[in-house]
C-alpha cells in the first residue's frame, strides 16, 4: 500500500477545481484498506483518549462534499473505535427559528468541541458561503439590517464572510482548537451512480430526495464556490484537504492517516501525571484495597 504524503491533499496555493483528483491509487483491494483503517482508527482513539485526560487541545472535523459524496458513512468508519464520551457530531441542515434570531456563526459557536473532544461538523459553517451563495434567497431568511433584497447580496457582501469566517476560525485555534477541513471530491459521473444505486436498492430509496436531482443540475455553480472556498479560506491554523471520494474506501483511510499523522506531531499532548505525593504513595492505596 503507497505511504499517505499529507502535502498531497492540503490545499496551500490556489487551485482550479478541476485539476483536482477524484480518484487515488493507494495500490491495496478493499479488504487491506479496510484493515488499515480499522488499525489507524484504533491508534485515533488512543490519541483522544490521552486529549482527554491532557483536557489542553480539542479537534474540530469538519467535512463538506457535494451530495452522495459519503460524509455520513465516513464518519462512521473513520471514528467507531472511539469512546462515546469523546466525541460528538453535529449536522448543520437548515437553520431553525431560534438559530435564524442569530447571526450565522452562532450555531457553529455553540456546538464546538470541548477541550479534550472530538467535534465533527457534517456540513459546517461553510454552508453559509455555498448553499447560500447558490441560494441566495435563503439569506432573505437572516433578516440582516443591511440585506434587504438578493440584491443587496454582492461581492463586498461574499468577501466580508469569508473574512468572518476566517477570523472565527483563527480565534478558536489560539485558544487551543485544532482544525481539520476535509473536502471530499467526488465526479458528477460517480454522483450519478450513486443516485442510481438509491434508487435501485429499497434498503437506500429512503436517502433519495427530488431535491437531489435539482441540486445535482446546479452542479457547475457549485464547483465554482467550493474553489472559492478551497483558495479563500485553506489557511496554516485550519487547511483545507482535498479527499479524492469517488472510492470510500480509500477516500476514509486518507482522512483517518491525515488526522493520525499530523496529530502525532504535538508531542505534547500527554497523559498528565499523578501529584508527587500521590505517587509516592501507590504502594500504600494498592495495600489498603488488597486489604479489604
Amino acid at each position: 500500500m503507497k505511504d499517505i504524503v499529507i502535502e498531497d491533499f492540503k490545499i496551500t496555493s490556489q487551485v482550479n477545481i478541476k485539476d483536482l483528483p477524484t480518484q487515488v491509487d493507494l495500490n491495496a483491494d478493499k479488504k487491506q484498506l479496510k484493515e488499515a483503517l480499522r488499525e489507524v482508527s484504533k491508534d485515533l482513539a488512543e490519541i483522544q483518549n490521552t486529549m482527554y485526560a491532557h483536557g489542553k487541545y480539542s479537534v474540530l472535523f469538519c467535512i463538506q462534499g457535494m451530495d452522495t459524496a459519503g460524509k455520513d458513512s465516513l464518519i462512521r468508519e473513520v471514528f467507531k473505535e472511539f469512546n462515546v464520551r469523546g466525541i460528538v457530531a453535529h449536522s448543520f441542515k437548515k437553520p431553525t427559528d431560534l438559530e435564524l434570531k442569530h447571526d450565522y456563526l452562532w450555531r457553529h459557536y455553540i456546538a464546538l468541541p470541548a477541550r479534550g473532544k472530538f467535534g465533527i461538523f457534517n456540513r459546517t459553517h461553510y454552508e453559509n458561503v455555498l448553499v447560500t451563495r447558490v441560494h441566495p434567497n435563503y439569506l432573505m431568511y437572516e433578516n440582516m439590517p443591511d440585506i434587504q433584497s438578493v440584491d443587496d447580496v454582492n461581492d463586498a457582501f461574499w468577501d466580508k464572510r469569508f473574512r468572518e469566517i476566517n477570523a472565527f476560525e483563527k480565534h478558536i485555534s489560539e485558544n487551543g482548537t485544532l482544525i481539520f477541513k476535509f473536502f471530499l471530491n467526488i465526479s458528477k459521473d460517480e454522483q450519478k451512480n450513486r443516485l442510481l444505486r438509491r434508487l435501485n436498492r429499497k434498503d437506500k430509496q429512503w436517502k433519495f430526495s427530488s431535491d437531489d436531482l435539482k441540486e445535482r443540475k446546479l452542479w457547475d455553480k457549485y464547483q465554482v464556490c467550493y474553489e472559492d472556498v478551497l483558495n479563500r479560506s485553506s489557511k496554516p491554523n485550519a487547511p483545507w484537504y482535498n479527499i479524492p471520494a469517488d472510492d470510500k474506501p480509500s477516500a476514509r483511510y486518507i482522512v483517518a492517516k491525515i488526522l493520525y499523522d499530523t496529530l502525532k506531531t504535538y508531542t505534547d499532548i500527554k497523559e498528565p501525571q499523578l501529584p508527587a505525593k500521590e505517587k509516592e504513595n501507590i504502594d500504600l492505596y494498592k495495600q489498603q484495597l488488597q486489604n479489604e
